[in-house]
């Protein structure tokens, strides 16, 4: 079983390994203690009932509502253990990058269970905050990806902090997200190492994902990494990356989504069927269930493209609306390791009900295969999208 390990002390130092998914190595030395410390008012702008979190935690770790929490570096919650964040709370990174963010780890537990009235917000503690302040949550699971061979229990590594995800376990329970925001975070340390509003790695059916927003954020808004999670009421505003992102054979599904774009931006949807970067040794391609979609551009840069799909990605599309894009759906593959187009002859990548506002070009069609826009998108005109207003009413923000 390929897997990495962590050695704990009473200073905690985390011990990278090499990327199996060939991306680079990134190394993080944590010297800070595993337990909480409370501030002692070096600090003129925080009160003495401030505690900075950073280390690794192997013990639970459930948070105060009478305390303000900062986050000065890597959170990791190692096997076995929860994080356990109070409705109405919120969390606070210090604005050092990728160097600050929360990560379960396998075997371990995010209980973040907000409510509409009172969500849990993790964002920036900078006076002026701005994108890619900290790293936002990463959280890795047990479910299958294709990076691995297809059945067996080896893992891969993410591409900050090297932490191993992935296995044979498709209804891995990580935890619960609801009624969360996550504002300022993501990030990239190069072209291949890159952290997300939310970063999902080999996450089960088990887990919770309800009610979740992305906001502002550096990179991608959320990414699965492979995994079988069924996500929906996610919203992601103004991501200066990808809004939405999958590879490495993710086949949940995602329900109610709504993405609005900013200034700068990059795709809606960037789906990959998997890593590139290393290899389909699972022999099977990303293939999620996608339902009941807004997405939003700002209809300003030709050439915006709403939705990639691309690396052999297969999946269903329903009920989608896209406004304000140069191309709504770009697919990009070849006759080999990436046979996108081959999804749609097969049937397994579909569109089906959408309707197009001020959208030039419904599909491109870069695979190589041959076929028609009526081969792969049905009932145009048809789609409603989602009810974000009233949905996302109460804990969310920045909506259009």
């Amino acid at each position: 079983m390929k897997n990495k390990f962590l050695f704990l002390g009473i200073a905690a130092a985390l011990f990278i390994a090499c990327e199996s998914d060939d991306t680079s190595d990134i190394v993080i030395n944590d010297n800070s203690v595993t337990t909480t410390n409370n501030n002692t008012g070096s600090d003129p702008d925080q009160s003495e009932n401030t505690v900075n979190l950073s280390g690794v935690f192997t013990e639970n770790l459930t948070l105060d509502s009478e305390i303000e929490y900062v986050i000065t570096g890597p959170v990791l919650m190692s096997a076995g253990t929860t994080l356990t964040v109070p409705a109405g709370m919120t969390v606070r990174a210090e604005p050092v990058g990728v160097n600050a963010y929360i990560a379960i780890l396998q075997g371990a537990r995010i209980i973040a269970d907000g409510e509409p009235d009172a969500p849990i917000v993790f964002t920036s503690n900078a006076g002026t905050p701005s994108s890619g302040d900290w790293g936002g949550l990463v959280i890795c699971g047990r479910a299958p990806i294709n990076s691995t061979p297809n059945g067996s229990d080896d893992t891969a590594t993410t591409e900050v902090g090297g932490l191993s995800f992935g296995g044979n376990m498709p209804t891995d329970n990580s935890g619960i997200l609801e009624y969360v925001r996550v504002e300022y975070a993501g990030g990239a340390i190069d072209g291949n190492a890159e952290l997300n509003g939310v970063s999902i790695y080999g996450v089960g059916t088990g887990t919770t994902i309800d009610f979740v927003q992305v906001y502002e954020g550096s990179d991608d808004g959320f990414e699965f990494f492979g995994g079988t999670v069924n996500a929906s009421h996610l919203v992601v505003v103004n991501s200066e990356d990808d809004s939405i992102d999958w590879t490495e054979g993710f086949v949940g599904s995602l329900t109610d989504v709504y993405v609005q774009h900013g200034d700068s931006h990059d795709k809606a949807f960037e789906c990959d069927g998997y890593n590139t970067d290393f290899s389909n040794e699972g022999g099977y391609f990303s293939a999620p269930t996608v339902t009941n979609v807004t997405v939003v551009g700002d209809g300003t840069d030709d050439g915006d493209e709403a939705i990639r799909l691309r690396a052999g990605t297969q999946g269903t599309f329903t009920n989608v609306v896209i406004n304000d894009y140069d191309e709504a759906f770009d697919l990009d593959g070849d006759m080999g390791d990436n046979p996108t187009g081959q999804g749609v002859l097969d049937d397994l990548l579909n569109i089906v009900d959408v309707t197009f506002n001020n959208v030039t070009t419904n599909l491109k069609n870069d695979t190589g295969f041959t076929f028609t826009e009526a081969d792969i998108i049905s009932g145009v005109g048809n789609g409603t999208g989602t009810d974000v207003a009233t949905w996302g009413a109460g804990w969310t923000v920045g909506i259009n």
